[in-house]
């Protein structure tokens, strides 16, 4: 029998194609019984709690779809403001924890009082509470009546940078540390300043090894943007409040909640992604 041989002119033996199309049935059969296994367990699950007692209960307490469709527009309205909020805070919080971070790494001594302000700032913030600095910002700054004070919006928007700038400034030190001094030796002896050397050389790894943690933050403040309704702000989560509210129904806190978790899923899927490549890339090193 002639074999024709690839494109690279190799030609796989018999017994290394025995070995490809082994593998490949395993597969197929990998995927069929992670299906079916996946199909029986689905079931048996709606089985089990569709005919539980009290599911017609719960149902109707949770899952009416005439009183979500009637909560969706309002909640949907109330999610392009968590949205921009998300937005103004993502750059904000990475902003303020690059910078803080860069403090934080300053060596010369004439930059003590500069590493400990920033040193106090994480230790301060990394350990209050998010629903106490918010409570502080936006009830406690507005009852100082000072002039030009901004809007609860803005100053919630402030508090969760604050904080989540703290948490980032640590992920973004731990990446700058981790990148080898003889980094910094070779750029400076290829004739770079302090500043080009972090700025094209320790920066680039470092943001690249730090990636995974400084999404993961970000995941979980796309979640606390929602602690906005508590200073007053009609969001989602406060609109699904006021439908609840008006229909003793707590089926928009559902609508609200799997809003949310679909605003997270593409982020959670990049993360993920640069995660597993990240793996890869430490695996071929």
């Amino acid at each position: 029998m002639s074999l024709t041989p690839g494109p690279d002119g190799y030609t796989p033996s018999a017994r290394q194609r025995e070995r490809i199309a082994y593998r490949r049935r395993q597969s197929v059969r990998s995927v069929a019984i992670a299906a079916v296994s996946t199909l029986v367990l689905g079931v048996a699950l709606m089985l089990g709690v569709t005919g539980s007692p009290g599911w017609q209960r719960v149902r109707e307490s949770f899952l009416d779809a005439s009183v979500a469709r009637a909560a969706l527009p309002s909640v949907l309205s109330g999610l392009w403001l968590n949205l921009r909020l998300l937005v103004f805070c993502a750059v904000g919080a990475l902003a303020l924890g690059l910078g803080i971070a860069l403090l934080r790494t300053l060596r010369p001594a004439v930059f003590f009082p500069l590493r400990a302000l920033a040193t106090s700032y994480t230790y301060v913030f990394r350990g209050a509470p998010l629903i106490i600095v918010l409570y502080v910002m936006t009830f406690g700054v507005p009852g100082l009546r000072l002039s030009g004070t901004p809007s609860v919006l803005v100053l919630g928007g402030i508090a969760l940078v604050l904080v989540y700038g703290a948490y980032l400034a640590e992920v973004f030190r731990a990446g700058i540390e981790s990148v080898h001094p003889s980094q910094w030796a070779a750029a400076r002896s290829l004739g770079l300043t302090y500043r080009q050397t972090l700025r094209h050389v320790v920066l680039p790894q470092a943001v690249r090894r730090v990636a995974p943690p400084m999404l993961n933050d970000l995941v979980a403040m796309q979640k606390d943007v929602g602690l906005i309704s508590l200073a007053g702000p009609v969001d989602a989560i406060r609109a699904a409040q006021i439908v609840t509210a008006e229909t003793y129904d707590f089926t928009p806190y559902i609508v609200a909640g799997v809003l949310f978790v679909l605003l997270a899923v593409p982020l959670v899927a990049i993360t993920d992604r640069i995660t597993v490549r990240a793996a890869r890339r430490q695996g071929a090193v």
